[in-house]
Order: C-alpha cells, then structure tokens, then sequence
C-alpha cells in the first residue's frame, strides 16, 4: 500500500466509525427507540463481552479445547459457579485464579 492509500484508508475508517456512533445523535429527542428494541440493546454488551472473552477461552495452541488441560476455561467457570453463588466480584476474581493456579501447579 501506498501512504495515500493507508492515509485515505485511515480517513475513511475515521468517518464510518464517526457516522456510526453519531447516529442515535443526530436525531435527539425526536429519535425514540421501540421498547423491543431497548430491551434487546440491553443485552448487546454482555453479547459483545462474550463474543471477545468465550473463543479467548476455549482456543489453545492446539486449536479449540474443552479438555482438562485448558486451565483457563476451568478456572473461569469455577469463578462463574462461584459468582452465581456469592455474588461478589473479589470473591470471583480470586476463586479464579486459585483454580487457574491450582490446575496449572497439578499438570
């Protein structure tokens, strides 16, 4: 690529990025999402959050596992178990990670 092409690239990256967000923002008030569609949106984050963390988890070296050997989903639904147990999240985090370290220090 050329450093027109990369600069133009970037310019328009910049301007859907801009356009997209600013969208809701244009209309102001007179914009009113349905209440379906609030109620949907409202789950769009934790559907972003595991679509990023989930693969994350489950791919190793040696391509997707579930096996005993990937410590680190094991430790995230030992953290998961415990949080719909206690709710806490420093409970959760060192639940984790102890079973993170517990499984790592066994294998």
């Amino acid at each position: 690529m050329t450093t027109l092409q990369i600069w133009l690239a970037i310019l328009g990256m910049g301007v859907v990025t801009a356009a997209t967000r600013a969208f809701f923002l244009i209309g102001g008030e007179r914009t009113v999402l349905p209440p379906r569609m609030q109620r949907v949106l409202r789950y769009a984050p934790a559907a972003a959050l595991a679509g990023v963390v989930v693969p994350d988890l489950l791919e190793t070296s040696a391509g997707f596992s579930i096996a005993f050997s990937n410590h680190a989903a094991w430790a995230s639904l030992a953290g998961l178990a415990y949080y719909l147990w206690r709710r806490g999240m420093m409970g959760t985090i060192a639940v984790g990670m102890i079973v993170f370290t517990l499984l790592r220090l066994a294998a």
